[in-house]
């Protein structure tokens, strides 16, 4: 596990999420099968053939997902995206299932009852809701820094982390801001 990853099945959302690197302007699902490789690989349902449709809304998920962890950065809540994360809910069609085969007797989550794409991303919702349930949701950021906006954990005990990483966003920022205020005392 790196640095900062997330635990458990929040990982699934971070990986999700990271699939896009803004400031390399890169694309993990720079086609529809690229898609579903990477579903494939994280073993999640089976989607089988992806649209270029498909992929434009898994992309727009992802997005929206993004702007909603940034919310655990600071930033402010976005209606559109949580409208798009709705939306998605709708599409997965979740269902309420109990495993009884638990320790603590009875044990229930939510299951995406639909197929292909948006099983898969009815899967990823339901790591979100897990984690909002269980309180890990919040430690998941979005990097603060504009260009990165990459998904990380924050594993401070105040919860306190704002760069995907201090040696370099962090670092990048604060240098950022030094400059600023050298250039405002007239040095």
């Amino acid at each position: 596990m790196a640095e900062n990853d997330a635990p458990g099945g929040l990982k699934l959302v971070q990986d999700f999420v990271n699939t896009a690197d803004v400031e390399a302007a890169d694309d993990d699902w720079s086609a529809p099968g690229a898609f579903a490789a990477w579903a494939a690989s994280k073993d999640l349902p089976a989607v089988g053939p992806v649209t270029q449709d498909d992929l434009e809304w898994a992309r727009r998920v992802r997005e929206a997902l993004r702007v909603t962890i940034e919310v655990n950065n600071g930033h402010d809540p976005d209606p559109a995206a949580a409208k798009v994360l709705d939306q998605a809910g709708e599409r997965a069609r979740f269902a309420l299932c109990f495993d009884t085969e638990c320790d603590s007797g009875c044990e229930g989550r939510l299951e995406p009852r639909a197929s292909g794409v948006d099983a898969t991303i009815g899967r990823v919702l339901a790591e979100v809701y897990k984690a909002m349930e269980n309180g890990t949701w919040t430690r998941l950021k979005a990097c603060h820094r504009d260009t990165c906006r990459w998904a990380f954990y924050d594993h401070a005990r105040n919860r306190s982390g704002k760069w995907c990483s201090m040696a370099v966003c962090g670092n990048r920022e604060k240098a950022k801001s030094y400059r600023a205020r050298r250039i405002d005392q007239g040095a």
